[in-house]
């Protein structure tokens, strides 16, 4: 199977005050590896509800999902935690970094979960950190870096553990635009180094760095655009003569 995600029929309901909602209403989708992919869509649409889903962070209530091969419904919650450990590498806006450990710790922190030796983990987070451009500042601590800086650590954590997929939710959300395109040109480099990257965003001129365009609505796919690539390679050419923080 050369898909990454492979969902079909996907539905998840929630209670709510006696109602049921239903945030997802059999979507159907493929990512096939290395694909570039932004989610979109206006509030309530399902995108958050689906990236929780795909993110293996939540259990649709019925529907297909496999995850690099790996069939995901109806596994427990510990389950869930060790192929999400495994096949993905999360990027959120708000960093969420610990406060007191610096950049090689923090991003060395997934390989602990995962029980690798702390020898090991200290390499492989010092090349992580030297792939995203931090390679002088593995020592800082998070108060000491720049809003880009601390995104770029946080993407070094993300891929730390050589994840199938890399998901980004609201990555530059946080960020003024001159750093939102510094951190843009370097999800760019990772696609062209064969990363599979799925972006949620509510921004289009970010999901302008996709290669694919996915909007839901009212928890369905209501289109799924294929970029042209000259579109696509402009975007991320105008976010690379930015240089890096």
């Amino acid at each position: 199977m050369s898909a990454v995600i492979d969902v079909q029929g996907l539905v998840k309901e929630y209670v709510m005050g006696g109602n049921t909602v239903r945030a997802l209403r059999g979507l159907d989708l493929q990512v096939e590896r290395n694909e570039y992919v932004a989610v979109m869509g206006p509030s309530g649409s399902g995108k958050s509800t689906f990236m929780n889903v795909i993110g293996c962070l939540d259990s649709a209530t019925s529907g297909h999902y496999a995850l690099n091969g790996h069939e995901v419904s109806g596994l427990d919650e510990s389950a869930l935690a060790r192929i999400r450990n495994r096949e993905i590498g999360f990027v959120f806006q708000s960093f969420n970094l610990l406060p007191r450990s610096s950049a090689l710790e923090n991003v060395s922190l997934p390989l602990a979960y995962a029980r690798v030796s702390r020898k090991e983990r200290h390499e492989r987070a010092a090349q992580a950190l030297q792939q995203v451009g931090l390679g002088e500042r593995m020592d800082h601590l998070p108060n000491q870096l720049s809003g880009g800086q601390r995104q770029r650590v946080a993407i070094a954590r993300a891929l730390v553990t050589k994840p199938a997929l890399l998901l980004a939710d609201e990555p530059t959300g946080a960020l003024d635009t001159r750093t939102s395109e510094e951190v843009m040109a370097l999800f760019a480099e990772l696609h062209a180094q064969g990363q599979t990257l799925v972006l949620v965003t509510h921004e289009p001129d970010i999901a302008e760095f996709a290669q694919r365009v996915v909007f839901l609505r009212d928890g369905v796919i209501e289109r799924d655009e294929r970029k042209d690539s000259a579109t696509q390679k402009a975007a991320q050419r105008i976010a690379a003569t930015g240089g890096r923080s």
